[in-house]
């Protein structure tokens, strides 16, 4: 896969379909960009999008963390992904994110507003933060030393594909029957999680605990005017749904949308399901004749 240097490190980046329309996928903490490797073959044509590894994941350089994972901050991802796009030569484009890229994406729309257009949130870490305590990070750390609680635990940021008594406490999670192409992206996406950097492990609840404690984006929630679409699964129990309301309440132009039967990754549990939601919200943008406000809720509808 190829990768592009943004400013001190290099990141992994891969690109589906081509089209005048380009949105710019971020993924999410311990993850990386082929969360959406299934649904892209469903997207729309006429977009282009390009999927971006945060330092520390996928096929990016790891840097070794800094005093308090300073350079694994929000803010510094931010800005990784801005230096990407530069070297890409992406000059505007929408953006699509998922849990931690949410606040990542809420950096980059504050410091460059006029580069980007809609943006769709999937379970996003909202610009409020989120809060870890001490025995949460001790669960990362653990989970840096043993693939068999990696597993366990991401699991649950994929719920719905698991049989629901195996996901209780002391439980071997069990795939639901017929998953095929999922299961195997599951099992991929958990070896990729073991790979990442100490500052994705620990720099990542570190750093929401600064932008949850600081409050600077909390407040500036209402500056950011790009077109949001926020997608939460009911199932999902690692992002709080008052944080979601509190976005969408603060932010001018947000809408929020609950899913029934989905965990916190759509774009993992059901790829067909994200893909129409993406098609939804991007499809057509750039097309003369279409208004795509009218053709969203003509394909929400639909979903």
């Amino acid at each position: 896969m190829p990768r592009v240097l943004a400013g001190e490190v290099h990141l992994g980046w891969r690109e589906w379909g081509e089209g005048d329309t380009i949105v710019v996928f971020i993924h999410g903490n311990l993850a990386s960009k082929d969360w959406i490797e299934l649904a892209a073959p469903l997207f729309p044509r006429g977009i282009r999008v390009v999927g971006i590894d945060w330092r520390g994941c996928g096929e990016s350089d790891r840097p070794k963390p800094a005093k308090e994972y300073a350079n694994y901050s929000m803010r510094q991802h931010a800005a990784d992904m801005l230096a990407a796009l530069d070297a890409l030569k992406i000059e505007r484009c929408h953006l699509a994110t998922h849990s931690t890229g949410g606040i990542i994406a809420a950096r980059m729309l504050l410091q460059q507003p006029q580069r980007f257009g809609r943006v769709l949130a999937l379970d996003p870490v909202t610009p409020l933060g989120l809060a870890f305590n001490e025995e949460q990070i001790g669960l990362f750390r653990a989970m840096m030393a043993s693939r068999e609680m990696t597993r366990t635990v991401m699991a649950t940021a994929a719920a719905s594909l698991f049989v629901p008594e195996s996901m209780t406490a002391n439980a071997i999670p069990q795939f639901r029957a017929g998953l095929g192409e999922i299961q195997a992206l599951f099992e991929k996406i958990v070896a990729q999680t073991f790979e990442v950097a100490e500052g994705i492990w620990i720099g990542t609840p570190v750093n929401l605990n600064l932008e949850k404690e600081s409050r600077e984006l909390e407040r500036r929630m209402g500056e950011i005017r790009h077109p949001h679409l926020v997608i939460w699964g009911e199932k999902d129990g690692w992002i709080p749904p008052a944080d979601l309301t509190a976005m969408a309440a603060a932010m001018p132009d947000c809408r929020l949308v609950r899913i029934p039967g989905i965990g916190h990754s759509m774009n993992v549990e059901q790829p067909a399901l994200y893909a129409g939601y993406f098609g939804a919200w991007f499809g057509g943008l750039d097309q003369p004749g279409i208004n795509p406000t009218l053709a969203l809720q003509s394909d929400l509808d639909l979903i």
